[in-house]
């Protein structure tokens, strides 16, 4: 007779939970919990399941793509607009002699009729980001994408391009395109060949309310090296105990974004109008950072002349949190990068605000916070 026995967990050193790589029941529920999850993501991104890194986050996934790949002697085009977890991984490539230069930039796109002058035999990785996180621009990555298809194949100029393709069967040694699309989940598609990447990383915590884990999507036939040794977890590229409860997390955060996307981007769109028209006509000496193609839930003003930072103080009193650039570049003392990029103007670059908001933010709250912010404009200027 068989009867249902009741389970004692003894397996702690491996994990106060079903280690994904122990092979008793418990060990199993949480490998498959993984797995459908990362069946769901590449479905979502409309990927193979094995394309699927798990990391830690989007600065992870960014430094496996960027130092996993590039080695002495490559030459490496990045976007200096783009998150630190890229612009710091390009001063490293460059003490080990990898060579390092600037994407071109003109009227908030890349250049990319200067691009194919630029590009070498040597060229080995182009890094840009789908949407910039301070200013809310998108850029043209597939532009890019078709750029070094063309590179790659030496096929010749045409009048309409045709689709970028991301590489899928072979590696050449040409240009990989990398693209940082962790801002775009809540307006943006994000399969990869919306973006025409080779590799794209993502992050559960610029889509929900999740920290600790993103992805990597590459293809095997990109030839990434791990950042370090353990385990050999995620193809051996990303050592380490899986986390595959954060994993299940991580895919109800984007098909939520993905069933929300087109209803949040077009209310998104109206009140970033109502915004821009509410701060001008009140506020002087004001500049919106922005470009053509534009993240409409990400508003960048620059005051000139203001302390922000003291702005920021006076609106966190009142009840709003905002920001003057990236999270993770807020010590620095030369401003927004990503708005120095943009424009060239230092002075805009230093008195920035970033206005960012999510589908749960109703408009009455940002017409609140508008008068906050005449209120604490008036007061640094009349003090």
């Amino acid at each position: 007779m068989f009867w249902k026995k009741k389970r004692t967990y003894l397996d702690y050193s491996a994990g106060a939970g079903g280690n994904v790589s122990s092979p008793h029941a418990e060990g199993r529920g949480s490998k498959k919990m993984l797995e459908d999850a990362r069946t769901d993501i590449a479905r979502l991104l409309e990927v193979q399941s094995d394309d699927v890194i798990f990391t830690s986050g989007a600065t992870e996934a960014n430094a496996l793509a960027i130092l996993g790949i590039a080695t002495a002697g490559d030459h490496v085009f990045y976007l200096p607009s783009s998150h630190a977890s890229i612009v710091e991984n390009m001063k490293l490539l460059k003490e080990r002699r990898v060579e390092v230069e600037e994407l071109p930039i003109k009227d908030c796109r890349v250049d990319c009729e200067k691009l194919k002058k630029l590009l070498r035999s040597q060229t080995k990785l182009v890094v840009m980001d789908a949407v910039c996180g301070e200013t809310g621009v998108v850029w043209n990555t597939r532009e890019v994408a078709e750029v070094l298809r063309k590179f790659r194949t030496g096929a010749p100029e045409k009048e309409s391009a045709q689709a970028a393709r991301p590489i899928q069967h072979s590696f050449s040694g040409a240009p990989v395109l990398h693209v940082d699309a962790s801002q775009a989940p809540l307006t943006e598609k994000i399969t990869r060949a919306h973006f025409g990447a080779d590799m794209l990383t993502l992050d559960a915590s610029k889509v929900g309310n999740v920290r600790g884990i993103g992805v990597l999507i590459a293809h095997r036939t990109i030839p990434l090296k791990p950042l370090y040794r353990g385990g050999g977890q995620e193809r051996g590229l990303r050592s380490g105990s899986e986390a595959p409860e954060l994993a299940r997390e991580f895919v109800a955060c984007l098909r939520q974004s993905a069933f929300n996307r087109e209803e949040f981007r077009a209310r998104a769109a109206r009140a970033r109008v109502n915004l821009i028209e509410a701060i001008t006509s009140v506020i002087t000496n004001v500049f919106v950072n922005e470009s053509r193609a534009q993240a409409p839930h990400i508003l960048n003003l620059s005051l000139p002349n203001r302390d922000t930072d003291y702005l920021v103080a006076l609106l966190d009193e009142s009840g709003f949190a905002i920001s003057t650039r990236s999270a993770c570049e807020t010590d620095s003392e030369e401003g927004s990068r990503a708005v120095l990029a943009l424009t060239g103007d230092r002075e805009r670059a230093k008195a920035t605000l970033r206005i960012s908001w999510g589908h749960n933010i109703l408009e009455r709250e940002l017409t609140h916070f508008v008068k906050a912010l005449v209120r604490a404009v008036s007061f640094i200027d009349n003090e």
